[in-house]
């Protein structure tokens, strides 16, 4: 079998956050969670991830602020938005700074799984072997 695709979560609503993570792992992910930008970062030192799930809108950093430091932290992760606020110019800014893609909350989580595979997949098909 193959390995498990490894997301962190990054959103400071902690309820969204755990059900989330709840999910995805029995769909065979392997999850971390952040509450925050500055958490995120402080995870990806101690391990990398394949695909960030980011917020937009939190406290400290937002997630466009801490979207090209999670970049940089872990350039091999894709960076999937999910967020509850819609704006055409966020999702814009975000996609051209780096996001694989950007899904509205509430997002079902068939269609956030498909996302997260398809980004993974993408990459994976994409990186040197």
């Amino acid at each position: 079998m193959a390995d498990s695709i490894r997301v962190l979560i990054v959103d400071d609503e902690e309820r969204f956050r755990d059900t989330l993570a709840k999910l995805l792992s029995r769909h065979g992910f392997t999850v971390r969670t952040a509450g925050g930008g500055n958490e995120a970062l402080a995870l990806l030192t101690e391990a990398p991830c394949d695909v960030i799930v980011l917020d937009v809108k939190m406290p400290g950093l937002s997630g466009q602020q801490a979207l090209p430091l999670l970049r940089a932290a872990c350039p091999e992760a894709e960076v999937l938005i999910l967020t509850g606020h819609a704006s055409v110019d966020i999702a814009s800014a975000m996609i051209a700074g780096g996001a694989a893609d950007y899904l509205l909350k509430p997002c079902p989580t068939d269609e956030l799984e498909g996302a997260i595979r398809a980004v993974y997949d993408r990459r994976q098909a994409t990186r040197p072997r």
